[in-house]
């Protein structure tokens, strides 16, 4: 049997569903049951009927899973896959945060660790984070980890007052002005589709500003025959397979997560063919309960 066999095999027989990200790579998505972004992925997490989840991603994606999920097994293709971004914000500076803006809302971009999530009153997606945000009574917004988001949704709602953290994605931050502008002279027909997490510079220059799934949306319903993309290149696979007639240029000529990157269908297939022997996503009871909230709250505010 050859590894896709493989893998349909084991899935079957061990009650496994395989979720993956858009930035994974294209032969990774091909062999998962459901590809999204974040958003998309924290909904499904809640919907699947299987006792065991494979996360194609990284490490906050596994732990959103298993919170949205306690009664399942959670567990992760590379489970070295981290977040850098998530890494960028802890518990204690959120409620250090907290202590400084008392009559704030904190809310927690969904690349944060469930340790900081326990800390949140809502989660958000760049799916919904606008809308998400709008919802809420408070006008004082603590906009954790992404600053580049956070100015994004500022932008959107002039109305609510923002308290910004430092963080950014090392793969969106290495997108510049410079880089774009070289890549509009190159290809001066291309629409420019990009991801919020960008600098404000790069929104700027842009024909259209949305998640994963938005720019990928965006792309099927435009007539436009070329784009730029400013995200990681990653969701070329599903931009190319669901437009054969396309063209789609990335910003830089390496622009990609290295932790998506360590994902590979020998891997999802070695750790489905050792699914018991794999560790879990574990969480603290305490940290479970708390963080659980949050991503709950995000989900009933976007269904509203």
């Amino acid at each position: 049997m050859n590894n896709k066999e493989k893998i349909r095999t084991w899935k079957q027989k061990k009650d496994v569903v395989i979720l993956a990200h858009y930035y994974v790579d294209g032969a990774v998505q091909e062999i998962a049951d459901f590809v999204g972004d974040s958003y998309a992925l924290a909904k499904k997490a809640s919907e699947v009927t299987q006792n065991n989840i494979l996360f194609a991603g990284v490490s906050f994606m596994g732990e959103s899973a298993k919170l949205l999920n306690p009664k399942k097994r959670v567990y992760m293709a590379e489970p070295s896959a981290g977040c850098p971004m998530a890494d960028m914000v802890t518990a204690e500076q959120v409620r250090s945060m907290r202590m400084r803006h008392p009559n704030a809302a904190v809310v927690c971009y969904v690349n944060s660790s469930a340790q900081v999530k326990a800390e949140s009153d809502v989660c958000v997606t760049s799916s919904n984070a606008v809308q998400v945000v709008q919802k809420l009574k408070e006008k004082e917004i603590c906009f954790i980890p992404d600053s580049h988001l956070a100015h994004f949704v500022a932008q959107a709602l002039p109305e609510k007052q923002f308290i910004y953290h430092d963080g950014y994605c090392p793969t969106h931050q290495e997108i510049s002005l410079e880089m774009l502008q070289k890549a509009k002279r190159e290809h001066p027909d291309a629409h420019v589709l990009s991801h919020p997490e960008c600098a404000k510079d790069i929104l700027e220059q842009s024909d259209y500003v949305g998640s994963t799934a938005d720019i990928i949306r965006f792309a099927r319903e435009s007539e436009a025959k070329e784009y730029i993309i400013a995200t990681e290149t990653g969701v070329f696979h599903q931009l190319e397979k669901e437009n054969p007639g396309k063209a789609f240029y990335p910003v830089l000529p390496l622009q990609i997560c290295p932790d998506m990157k360590k994902i590979t269908p020998e891997k999802v297939a070695y750790v489905l063919e050792h699914l018991e022997a794999q560790p879990q996503i574990l969480l603290e009871e305490q940290i479970m309960e708390r963080a659980k909230r949050p991503l709950e709250r995000m989900l009933q505010l976007a269904r509203a």
